[in-house]
């Protein structure tokens, strides 16, 4: 994600976890500061630049010498954001434009918002869209569904002065991640990248340890977080129909998928309770942020929520007695952590939740909470070394702490065996770790590739795998066909962009 200074003397880029700068004659380059993972940067032509330093956190800024960061925004946690990203800092260097968005993984339906830095107030820009760029010809044009919008934008007044209209198809863009590829000249021409835009459809596949491959639901759709009931017959997944999330269940033997959740505005996540009587899951409600809920897995009787708070929240692991249910929860001031739920009672006598806690708080990420077999240990991914590894805690602690990951590894998943931790790759390959733990020590082996297999990664906090009960097997959510995604080796120019903007939206006077 490079960028250039204003004067188009330096290139901003992000490299090894750091911003960093370069000059256009050559040379070294110049480190300015830590950015664990980064989604976009923007100079200024004060001398700022603006970021977004990690996943799921607000825009900050740092002086292009170099030096320590500092938030520029906070999120917007009543309205449940959990991530400001793609900034653009406007000509003048007096507001921001980025894209915000509530759950972080399907940006299709983001809000494009602006930031006035001398108020340190925000408007909203748009509803329904990504990758928000200003143009010198008085538009801000942003991706949807593939497709290259533009609205009339007076730039004083920081609010659009008509409607949007489609401007160009076919440029590449990642609805997972609120990217695009494109960019523009201050003279008005345009650079893109030619390709899909959209939501990928996945099919849903077993997967072994040789990489073989064979269909478990071959039907195409928008597929997110499969997960295995206790008896390995049913698997859970969250499904996106194009307008909102549910929680669905499939019968894979009988070829039988049943919808789940119908409330709320959108229903993410889905883990089994140990019994598999229940599913928990996290539910947005109108003018709220994804909480806690669960409902019978049998779809009797009405959902429950297990937690109300102002911050999102999403589950992850029941511990195997049911009594502790471990979540992530974004908070303001200390990232995402990990948190604890504890819950009393049975389904004749009713169930009682308790007050969740903290378990991992620090101000790094620290996500994906996985209870080991006997309960007795917690395994998770942080961001605390620079890039995102895999870490194991006694619970409920107090005690040491084991990275069991090496070179970067997210979503850990226990064998139910007690011999085996996986993890997932950053580029969607499983790996496989042998370990013993005795009394309050745990010692991890050297990572194995456990199969040469490659599946589609589905974003920011999808889980895109699940090891099915018998430990042989795994169900991965992979696009269909066996081809391989085209290679892109050109970008696209259209000289005099801007003109035709202005042909087909005359900016508001």
């Amino acid at each position: 994600d490079p960028f250039f200074s204003p004067d188009d003397q330096w290139i901003g880029f992000f490299a090894g976890s750091k911003l960093k700068k370069i000059s256009v004659q050559g040379g070294a380059a110049v480190t300015l500061c830590d950015v664990p993972e980064d989604r976009g940067g923007s100079w200024g032509d004060d001398g700022t630049i603006v970021f977004t330093p990690d996943v799921r956190v607000p825009l900050a800024k740092v002086a292009s010498a170099g030096g320590t960061p500092q938030a520029l925004t906070t999120l917007g946690t009543l309205a449940g954001e959990i991530t400001q990203r793609w900034p653009q800092v406007l000509p003048g260097s007096k507001a921001v434009l980025f894209t915000s968005s509530a759950h972080g993984n399907d940006y299709e339906d983001a809000e494009i918002a602006v930031y006035s830095i001398a108020s340190g107030q925000r408007k909203t820009v748009q509803r329904g869209g990504f990758y928000a760029r200003y143009l010198p010809s008085g538009h801000v044009v942003y991706m949807h569904d593939g497709t290259l919008f533009a609205v009339p934008f007076d730039l004083k007044r920081l609010e659009v002065t008509g409607q949007p209209a489609p401007i160009l198809e076919g440029v590449a863009a990642s609805p997972r991640t609120g990217g695009a590829q494109l960019s523009f000249s201050e003279t008005g021409n345009l650079v893109y990248v030619a390709g899909p835009g959209g939501v990928q459809n996945v099919s849903i596949y077993w997967m072994d340890h040789e990489g073989k491959f064979q269909p478990l639901r071959e039907t195409p759709a928008v597929y997110y977080n499969p997960a295995f009931s206790p008896d390995g017959k049913r698997l859970a997944l969250e499904i996106f129909d194009g307008k909102r999330r549910d929680i669905w269940v499939d019968e894979w033997e009988r070829d039988t998928l049943t919808r789940l959740t119908f409330g709320g505005e959108s229903n993410t996540n889905p883990v089994w309770t140990p019994d598999g009587q229940r599913i928990v899951y996290s539910s947005l409600e109108k003018g709220g942020t994804y909480n806690l809920w669960w409902i019978r897995a049998d779809g009797g009787g009405n959902a429950q929520r297990l937690e109300e708070s102002k911050s999102p929240q999403s589950a992850s692991s029941w511990r195997p007695d049911g009594k502790v249910l471990a979540f992530e929860q974004l908070n303001p001031s200390t990232n995402t952590d990990i948190m604890a739920l504890s819950i009393e009672g049975d389904e004749k006598s009713g169930w009682k939740p308790g007050e969740s806690k903290p378990f991992v708080n620090s101000p790094f990420y620290e996500g994906e909470p996985a209870f080991s077999p006997d309960g007795r240990w917690l395994a998770y991914e942080s961001n605390e070394s620079g890039s995102y590894e895999v870490y194991v805690r006694p619970f409920p602690g107090p005690g040491g702490k084991w990275q069991v990951s090496t070179g970067g590894g997210r979503y850990p998943n226990w064998s139910r065996n007690g011999k085996e931790l996986f993890y997932r790759t950053e580029d969607s390959k499983i790996m496989a770790v042998t370990y013993t733990a005795s009394g309050d020590s745990f010692h991890a082996d050297k990572p194995q590739l456990w199969s040469p297999g490659q599946f589609t990664d589905r974003g920011l906090g999808k889980y895109n795998f699940d090891l099915h009960p018998d430990g042989k097997r795994f169900a991965v959510l992979k696009a269909p066909g066996t081809e391989q995604a085209a290679v892109v080796n050109k970008v696209s120019f259209i000289f005099n962009f801007f003109d035709e903007i202005r042909r087909k939206l005359p900016p508001g006077k």
